[in-house]
């Protein structure tokens, strides 16, 4: 398997996050394209999606506590769960499940059918857990590819 490229054009653009790395060696798939991480979420009826429409930083840092002036993204994530059959909700860090759970609220108690999990973050920063780790747990729990 080749290594990936630092600069992705979609989800988890920043090359240091470990998200697309780890689904490559989950999957045993190439992600070189947005075309390609498409493709994924496609096969395996996935979607990713931002709960944060736009926010702000402070001291420039990808920290979650650092995150301000937050705009949710309301409407696209209820369209999402009301026009769909939503069986789980994966999440890749415990703040963004807390804030889910707290913004859509109204949600998330009429949708009580829906599995909520938390993966482990794929950020390098969340050094609690190795990549080898997070790997056999996102292995663990992420659909097969049909």
């Amino acid at each position: 398997m080749t290594k990936p490229s630092n600069s992705y054009e979609w989800f988890y653009a920043n090359g240091r996050n470990q998200f697309w790395p780890i689904m490559q060696e989950v999957y045993g798939l190439e992600f070189r394209t947005k075309k390609q991480q498409q493709k994924l979420f496609i096969q395996l009826k996935m979607a990713l999606a931002d709960i944060i429409l736009s926010c702000e930083r402070r001291k420039n840092s990808n920290l979650d506590v650092n995150l301000f002036n937050i705009v949710y993204n309301t409407q696209a994530i209820k369209d999402i769960v009301n026009k769909n059959k939503i069986q789980k909700i994966f999440f890749t860090s415990r703040h963004v499940e807390n804030l889910f759970s707290k913004v859509f609220k109204d949600i998330s108690q009429t949708i009580n059918k829906i599995e909520l999990i938390c993966l482990p973050s794929p950020s390098p920063r969340y050094a609690a857990m190795s990549k080898a780790e997070k790997i056999k747990i996102y292995r663990k729990v992420l659909p097969e590819i049909k």
